[in-house]
């Protein structure tokens, strides 16, 4: 009789570790209390599914920050290569676009959702959905169905891939924290990432210019400078630019109440060639248009300038300097049911190197539920895919371990 492993939760760690451990002939049983699995991954699919990224190991590895050595040993198990390989073996061809991004030939999630599920049914995964999972008694799992039946489930082995707080809805609500802190399993907060930020806008500002993106636009924070793209919110701003300062901002409204960014409007030019534009005659032109004829700017931009400042200087110098380094407050992080990720979980030091907890024996965490982040780029989705990769290995090496016969993955 094969072993058994119980896998809770379905999403993209969870699918990818019941898949792992289905492969290496375990028998898994895959539990979730929605009807169906996937629902957020569908959703990270709804405007092209960033599977993951192909620039160097090295650059990649950075994106982890502190959980870098997490990772390393993760990547080593399911590589962003082997990531693209794994989608071909599903029938599903991938291309790397112009940022590096790499993305399933169609950009959609469903078909390759589809495909995947035809493989975990091949390989014999039963599915018991709408089976929320409410802790342990004794030795045995715990979960309630849908019409309120509690039903008990012993496997050799356990691997939770809960994932975090954002988007409740679709199905990471965060609901084992409690569960965990109730069995003294060290936890760090769970907090926003890749969210968006609060800006206090003039109420005019925000009616004319929410929903608007601000492009090309180069930011710095803290010493660094990244060119990308910012979207205006009705509270404030978000984008893949802002994402990729996200964790930095976020540490520091914590810490001193708000972060100030500086947008540099006209990254194109130099503070030189811009002042020499402005310092053509006006006449009767109003700002704006001197702005938008002279400066080059957009409606937004200079919206935008004139929201930071209500007395713009005239001397073209300082208006230039104003436009190549204006300072922009965020005074909160947006909620964390709106954001794309979570940050903070299972503190890494509560488990072994093979992500079993150390005071819960034969119980293994993947994806999101691990205290780690990384900026929107495919990392998010390349870190729950390895992780559980890491997870479903080490299952099969403590197995082996306890002196039960079976066979390595």
């Amino acid at each position: 009789m094969p072993h058994t492993i119980a896998v809770i939760g379905g999403g993209p760690a969870g699918l990818r570790a019941a898949e792992v451990l289905a492969e290496a002939g375990y028998a898994v049983t895959l539990f979730d209390h929605k009807p169906t699995v996937g629902r957020k991954f569908l959703l990270a699919g709804r405007g092209g599914l960033n599977l993951t990224h192909s620039e160097p190991a090295a650059e990649f590895l950075k994106k982890y920050g502190a959980a870098q050595s997490l990772m390393a040993r993760a990547l080593a198990l399911f590589s962003p290569e082997e990531l693209r390989a794994w989608c071909h073996d599903l029938g599903i061809e991938t291309f790397v676009g112009s940022s590096g991004r790499v993305y399933p030939r169609d950009m959609k999630a469903t078909s390759l959702l589809r495909a995947w599920l035809k493989k975990l049914n091949r390989l014999g995964v039963t599915f018991a959905l709408r089976h929320a999972w409410t802790g342990w008694n004794g030795d045995a799992l715990s979960f309630q169905t849908a019409d309120g039946e509690m039903v008990a489930f012993k496997p050799d082995a356990t691997l939770i891939a809960l994932g975090g707080a954002s988007w409740p809805h679709l199905g990471s609500d965060g609901h084992w924290t409690g569960i965990f802190r109730a069995h003294n399993i060290p936890l760090a907060p769970l907090r926003p990432a890749n969210c968006g930020f609060v800006v206090q806008w003039s109420d005019v500002f925000r009616q004319r210019r929410a929903g608007e993106p601000l492009k090309p636009v180069t930011l710095t924070f803290a010493g660094r400078s990244q060119r990308g793209e910012i979207m205006i919110t009705q509270n404030g701003v978000e984008g893949s630019l802002i994402y990729a300062f996200g964790a930095a901002l976020r540490d520091e409204i914590e810490a001193r109440g708000k972060a100030v960014i500086t947008l540099d409007l006209r990254s194109d030019l130099t503070k030189g060639e811009l002042t020499t534009r402005l310092s053509r005659p006006r006449g009767s032109q109003s700002l704006a248009n001197h702005l938008r004829k002279a400066g080059g700017l957009s409606p937004l931009a200079a919206s935008l300038l004139r929201e930071g400042a209500r007395d713009l200087p005239p001397n073209a110098s300082r208006l230039a300097e104003r436009i190549k380094a204006m300072p922009l407050t965020l005074v909160a992080t947006g909620p964390i049911e709106r954001a794309i990720s979570t940050a903070g979980g299972v503190c890494l030091n509560a488990l072994t190197e093979d992500l079993m907890l150390k005071n819960k024996p034969g119980v293994f965490v993947a994806g999101e539920m691990l205290d780690w982040e990384a900026p929107t780029g495919g990392y998010l989705l390349q870190g729950c895919f390895s992780t559980a990769s890491l997870a479903a290995r080490g299952i099969g090496k403590w197995l082996i371990s306890q002196s039960i016969t079976v066979e390595n993955i």
